[in-house]
C-alpha cells in the first residue's frame, strides 16, 4: 500500500506530513516508557528488520493482485504501540530513500496510513479482546489475528479518505472505496495469518518478550480458612542474557533468509493499491520516484544482471540497514530515558540527605 508521488496533491501531502511528524514525536516520548529493559532496544530494531523482510514477500490474494504485510499490528503487539509506530516508520523511510518504494513527498501519507492507522487500530482491538478473553497464550494469538485482520481494511479506508480530500484525479470515490476495502479485506487475512503465527511462536517460547502478553497469567489462588486468597508471587530467576541473544540471532537469521532468498518466489502481481490505482485511473498523475536512480531501486542491486542474486542481495542489505538504523534509534531513546530517570532521582536523594 505504498503511495507513490503524484497520487495526493501538495497541500494534503504537507498536512499529512505534519500529522505524521506529530505522531512520531509523540511516539518518541511514549517509546521511552515501553523501552524499559536493556533488551528492548535491539528487539525493537529486530522487529523493524523483520517487517522489512516480510514486506518483500508479496502473496497472491485475487486474480492479478497480490498483498504484503503492513506490520503495524505485529509491531504494536510485540514491542508496544508507540514503539510500533516508530518501527514501521523506520521501515517506510528506508524503503522510500533506498529502494524507491513509496514516494518521498508521500512519506507523510504512508506513515499516517501504514504506521499510525494500522498500529492504533490493531492495538485498540487487541487490548479490547485480551481483556475479555481467557488469560491464556492462545488468547494472545487469537487477539493478534483479529487485530491484524481489521487493521488492513482500516488503512484502506484512511487512504480513501485522504484521496477523497487531496486526490489528483477526478474519479468516483465510491468505486475507489469499494475496490480498496474489498481487496484489502483479503490482504488482511494474509496479514492476520502472518501476525498470529509470529506472535504465537514468540509467545510459545518467550512470552516475556511480547509487550502485549504482559499480565498474561492469572494469580494463583489458595484456600485459607475457607476463603480464596492470592498466592505469594514466586521468585523467578532472571532469564540469562545469552537466551535473549539467541532469540535475537534467530530472528535476524529468519529475516535474512526471508529477504535474501524466499523473496525471490514472491508474487510479481501488483499489490492491492497498485491494482486499484490502475483499474480506477487514480495513477494518471503518478510521478517518477526521486530515488529511482538509487543503486537499490526496485529491490535490486544496480549492475547485477542475475535477478536472484540482485534481489537477494538487496533484501539482505535492506535488513542490515533497517536493523542498524532501528536499533540505533531505540538505543538512543533508551539512553535518554535512563538519563531522565537518573536526573530525577539525584535531586530527590539530595533532598533526603539535607
Amino acid at each position: 500500500m505504498h503511495v507513490p508521488d503524484g497520487f495526493i496533491n501538495a497541500p494534503v501531502s504537507a498536512v499529512t506530513g505534519v500529522v505524521a511528524a506529530g505522531a512520531v514525536a509523540v511516539s518518541l516520548r511514549g517509546a521511552r516508557r515501553e523501552l524499559g529493559s536493556e533488551r528492548a532496544a535491539p528487539l525493537a530494531g529486530l522487529v523493524a528488520a523483520f517487517i522489512f523482510a516480510v514486506q518483500m514477500l508479496n502473496f497472491p490474494v485475487a486474480a492479478g493482485t497480490s498483498g504484503h504485510l503492513l506490520g503495524g499490528a505485529l509491531a504494536a503487539i510485540l514491542v508496544g504501540p508507540y514503539t510500533g509506530v516508530l518501527c514501521v516508520s523506520v521501515v517506510l523511510l528506508m524503503q522510500g530513500v533506498l529502494f524507491a518504494d513509496g514516494g518521498l513527498t508521500a512519506l507523510g501519507v504512508n506513515i499516517t496510513d501504514m504506521a499510525i492507522t494500522t498500529t492504533v487500530v490493531a492495538y485498540l482491538v487487541f487490548r479490547g479482546l485480551v481483556k475479555v478473553l481467557p488469560k491464556k497464550r492462545r488468547s494472545i494469538t487469537v487477539a493478534s489475528f483479529v487485530a491484524a485482520l481489521l487493521s488492513v481494511p482500516a488503512a484502506a479506508v484512511v487512504f480513501t479518505l485522504i484521496y477523497a480530500i487531496g486526490g489528483t484525479t477526478d474519479v468516483s470515490i465510491g468505486k475507489v472505496a469499494t475496490a480498496m476495502v474489498g481487496v484489502h479485506v483479503l490482504i488482511g487475512i494474509g496479514e492476520a495469518v502472518i501476525t498470529a503465527l509470529t506472535v504465537g511462536a514468540v509467545v510459545a517460547v518467550r512470552p516475556d518478550l511480547v509487550y502485549g502478553a504482559r499480565g498474561l497469567h492469572q494469580p494463583l489462588k489458595l484456600k485459607v480458612n475457607g476463603e480464596l486468597v492470592d498466592a505469594p508471587t514466586p521468585v523467578t530467576t532472571p532469564v540469562a542474557a545469552r537466551s535473549h541473544r539467541k532469540v535475537w540471532l534467530v530472528g535476524l537469521a529468519a529475516s535474512v533468509v526471508l529477504a535474501g532468498f524466499v523473496s525471490f518466489y514472491a508474487s510479481a502481481n501488483p499489490d492491492g493499491l497498485e491494482k486499484v490505482a490502475h483499474d480506477k485511473g487514480i495513477d494518471q498523475k503518478a510521478k517518477e520516484h526521486a530515488s529511482s536512480d538509487s543503486p537499490l531501486a526496485d529491490y535490486g542491486v544496480k549492475d547485477i544482471t542475475d535477478a536472484r542474486i540482485s534481489g537477494g542481495l538487496a533484501g539482505i542489505i535492506g535488513v542490515g540497514v533497517t536493523v542498524v538504523a532501528g536499533t540505533g534509534i531505540f538505543w538512543a531513546l533508551r539512553r535518554r530515558r535512563t538519563s531522565d530517570v537518573a536526573s530525577t532521582e539525584v535531586p530527590a536523594a539530595s533532598e533526603q540527605v539535607s
